[in-house]
């Protein structure tokens, strides 16, 4: 996999990276998404919105991840200007947006199966875990009130054939569950340092939906203990162009925060 440089030799810029290409994956979740909150959470999450909202969707509400929604293409860790900030929005107001189905999360996942069943809470049995991880926070509500999306930088360490503990639940979970609390409910993208995957099948199981350009099928498939729906041909993702290269290099994350996630690949 390339990594990113300043530029060739004729001024174009250099091949995507892993760090880019997963964000390109991540971003392209928020497509259609029109007038609604996106929320992702954590650099890579946060870095794939706003360069979602500056190439494609720019009707697509973003905050500075305190507790203020913003206008323009803020840079990672930098304080909007306030001539950028729209509203103050503290997290209480965010649940008028939870509740109506009008937001879209990126979390990340400890754990995941093949049914979309997230855990950030506990690794073992949840009374006496083997590991103490972040808790429920706000997972539940998140999923079944709106559309969540997923980012995993380990697949092999987080794909699991079953959840210590259900966090977010997945679609065998939520099918059981009476339909207006199933209104909302959407996993549309998990994105790991393999591929993309979606629930689009009819039984809603994971399905490959593309690999990263270097990786195999075969290579994806070995990274989850579970069967993978398949579709008959699995395209590859898609990687940046030139005008979100510039975006994320010298706009958004010029300090390369993003490449954290990426430390033994990069």
């Amino acid at each position: 996999m390339t990594t990113e440089g300043a530029g060739t030799a004729e001024g174009a810029p250099a091949a995507a990276g892993l760090d880019e290409i997963c964000v390109v994956a991540l971003a392209e979740a928020f497509r259609g998404d029109g007038e609604i909150l996106g929320h992702p959470m954590g650099p890579v999450p946060v870095i794939a919105g706003r360069l979602a909202r500056a190439s494609f969707e720019p009707d697509l509400m973003l905050t500075d991840t305190i507790a203020y929604a913003v206008t323009g293409t803020l840079p990672w860790g930098a304080a909007p200007d306030p001539a950028a900030v729209e509203c103050y929005m503290p997290f209480r107001t965010v649940f008028d947006q939870v509740w109506s189905g009008r937001r879209h999360v990126v979390m990340g996942a400890s754990q995941i199966d093949r049914h979309g069943n997230q855990n950030i809470a506990a690794i073992g049995d949840y009374r006496a875990p083997k590991a103490q991880l972040l808790g429920m926070r706000g997972a539940p509500g998140n999923v079944i009130n709106h559309t969540t999306s997923y980012w995993v930088p380990n697949q092999a360490r987080s794909f699991a054939v079953s959840v210590d503990v259900v966090s977010g639940p997945g679609y065998d979970r939520v099918a059981a569950l009476p339909e207006p609390s199933r209104r909302f409910h959407e996993v549309r993208r998990v994105v790991t340092e393999l591929g993309v995957y979606d629930f689009e099948t009819p039984e809603r199981v994971m399905r490959l939906r593309s690999v990263h350009p270097g990786v195999t099928v075969d290579q994806a498939a070995a990274a989850a203990p579970f069967e993978l729906a398949m579709p008959d041909e699995v395209p590859v993702s898609r990687v940046p162009t030139e005008a979100e290269l510039h975006l994320l290099r010298s706009v958004i994350d010029p300090g390369g925060a993003r490449k954290a996630d990426f430390r033994t690949r990069l």
